[in-house]
């Protein structure tokens, strides 16, 4: 019923009001973020009608090769944020340094860092991708935002989430009180509540990895890994089942709704960049998302929130899900270190 609906924009005040805390700033910045959100799942949705579809010929700064919707994607968020008047810059993951809100608009109080779209090789077969984002709160009277005053640990993340860009275009977010799903209803134009507080199932039977990897892992998560393979005739007792698009977003989504493990641990092909996933654009976002929903996210060494970011584009091992797996491939690091002592 139209009476049922609640918009984002409505759910966010109400929910600051029960909270007491936050800002009409806060609501604002939400509007301008899910404006972006629906220039970018238009352009997906129209893919190669619009030329989206390939390579656009140029590396970002990690070395990766762009997609042109990686380039669309990445303007409309500069576009749709920089004349907000609620940001004082913004950092992309597509993009070498900070981004300075030009001169001629306003400065607000937030940072705003972002994957403009996670998960771009699936781009060419219409496969799931999505846009992961972290809001951090600017140092007070800061006119120009320095690179320390990105480099804040997870826990200082005002909100976090991401929007999915599937077969419906649903948005996941938290500001520290829950996570809430919001589904973009194009037929009035506003991303409507789907479902409030979800909490990460605390059993399961799936964990996602990049099977090609496998002969690349350290001995706790190879041996978690062998043990699900191994089914109900392995040490866990149980048949898993594998999962993996190729997309983080779409990963952790299902992980959310339906429980599970993500994982891109640390391996001898990524030891020397420290690991895949990018900190402060990927990890720490998606960390605080699965803690506010009952599940962990860590290293294998430690909570990815409490790490101390060293630059913009760190990258970390991510280990993410239902609290109890997670915290089973952790007890296996432990093991290995005693062992190794």
């Amino acid at each position: 019923m139209v009476t049922d609906i609640i918009t984002l924009a409505h759910f966010t005040i109400e929910e600051q009001r029960r909270l007491g805390v936050g800002s009409g700033d806060f609501t604002s910045l939400l509007n301008d973020l899910s404006t972006a959100f629906k220039i970018i799942s238009r352009e997906v949705n129209r893919g190669n009608l619009v030329g989206g579809l390939g390579s656009a010929g140029s590396d970002n700064v990690q070395g990766e090769q762009q997609k042109h919707l990686d380039i669309i994607a990445n303007t409309a968020m500069l576009h749709a944020l920089q004349s907000s008047g609620h940001l004082a810059g913004m950092a992309s993951e597509e993009m070498d340094e900070i981004f300075h809100i030009p001169t001629r608009y306003q400065r607000g109080k937030y940072l705003l860092l972002f994957d403009p779209l996670d998960g771009s090789s699936n781009i060419d077969v219409n496969g799931t991708v999505g846009t992961i984002f972290s809001v951090l709160r600017a140092p007070e009277s800061v006119e120009r935002p320095t690179l320390k005053d990105f480099l804040q640990p997870g826990t200082s993340q005002v909100a976090a989430g991401y929007t999915i860009y599937g077969p419906s275009t649903v948005l996941a977010l938290t500001y520290g009180s829950g996570v809430h799903t919001f589904t973009l209803d194009w037929t009035i134009g506003s991303f409507v509540l789907s479902q409030a507080n979800l909490r990460v199932p605390e059993r399961t039977d799936e964990f996602a990895i990049n099977a090609s990897r496998l002969r690349y892992l350290e001995a706790p998560v190879r041996r978690y890994v062998d043990e699900c393979i191994a089914g109900k005739d392995g040490p866990r007792g149980m048949n898993f089942n594998m999962r993996w698009t190729g997309s983080m977003v779409a990963d952790i989504h299902r992980i959310l709704l339906r429980g599970g493990i993500f994982i891109y641990a640390l391996d001898s092909a990524n030891k020397r960049t420290g690991g895949k996933l990018r900190l402060m654009y990927e990890a720490n976002p998606m960390a605080m998302i699965m803690e506010q929903a009952g599940g962990m996210a860590s290293t294998g060494r430690g909570r990815i929130m409490e790490l101390v970011p060293e630059n913009l584009h760190q990258r970390v091992p991510v280990i993410a899900g239902s609290a109890a797996e997670v915290d089973r491939v952790i007890e296996y690091h432990i093991q290995d270190e005693v062992k190794a002592a």
